[in-house]
């Protein structure tokens, strides 16, 4: 769980970097991938939105706990092993998705394309197999009700009540599901292009992201895991949540587009 700014302005600027960072995460990833690869034939349309789609349900359900936290935010008081059992669970997903991803990448065959792996989506059963606008953005809001996501908004709201009401809340809250938009979004889409051609191009592409979200997830987990046990570690690293942010949404950013720049490629004949 980060610890957020007490600056209104750099609380902005975190939440929608955090909202940023959550739309890389190796569950949403696959997701999307199962979905876009399941309408991609028939509704190839849907197939290049079920990122925005997904992530558009997914906020609604942060901005209504948000909401709802910051309605009773006077009347509960966070107890101590809130954060500290929250911090625990998220590392525990980070090293499960990133040795997942890691493994799917270096067993992949050469003529294969990596598949993102999830954990959430195993257990959606047939939702992760949907047609309609409004079933994509159901299993968007069906991955929120998990207690990584449902402690993240409630942190925000118990956060933006320092500063006001519920209208601070829902600023932070929609700043967290734009970011989340932003990344998911172009991962749909980049998903989409990566389907419609399979040559050697898109399987190296496929191989470039799949490395760097596993690797930044156990690089995330070991991170925590050093602040935790070390009280060296984790005084160094107060205060500095915005910077850790912008970095690691860069090196993903610029995995992210090194792989699109290969798939823009033009396939060899």
């Amino acid at each position: 769980m980060e610890t957020l700014p007490t600056d209104w302005l750099s609380l902005l600027i975190l939440t929608f970097v955090l909202g940023m960072k959550h739309g890389f995460d190796a569950d949403h990833l696959a997701t999307i991938d199962g979905l876009t690869r399941y309408n991609a034939r028939n509704k190839p349309r849907l197939a290049r939105y079920c990122g925005t789609l997904f992530s558009l349900g997914h906020g609604a359900v942060v901005m209504a706990i948000a909401l709802g936290v910051s309605a009773i935010a006077g009347q509960w008081e966070v107890p101590e092993w809130f954060g500290t059992l929250g911090s625990l669970i998220s590392i525990g997903f980070l090293v499960a998705l990133g040795s997942l991803n890691l493994v799917a990448a270096l067993r992949a065959g050469p003529d294969e394309i990596v598949q993102s792996v999830g954990l959430k989506g195993k257990l959606l059963g047939k939702l992760g197999h949907v047609s309609h606008p409004l079933l994509v953005a159901l299993v968007g809001a069906l991955f929120a009700l998990s207690f990584d996501t449902l402690s993240q908004a409630a942190f925000f709201a118990l956060t933006a009540t320092q500063f006001g009401g519920w209208q601070d809340a829902l600023a932070l809250a929609l700043l967290f599901m734009l970011g989340m938009l932003l990344t998911d979004g172009i991962n749909g889409l980049w998903i989409a292009r990566l389907i419609a051609r399979a040559d050697q191009v898109a399987l190296v592409a496929s191989r470039v992201m799949a490395l760097a979200i596993s690797s930044i997830s156990l690089l995330v987990a070991g991170f925590g895991i050093a602040r935790m046990l070390s009280p060296a570690v984790s005084d160094w690293s107060e205060g500095k949540e915005l910077t850790f942010g912008f970095l690691l949404v860069a090196i993903i950013a610029v995995s992210f587009l090194g792989a699109v720049r290969l798939t823009r490629r033009p396939a060899k004949a």
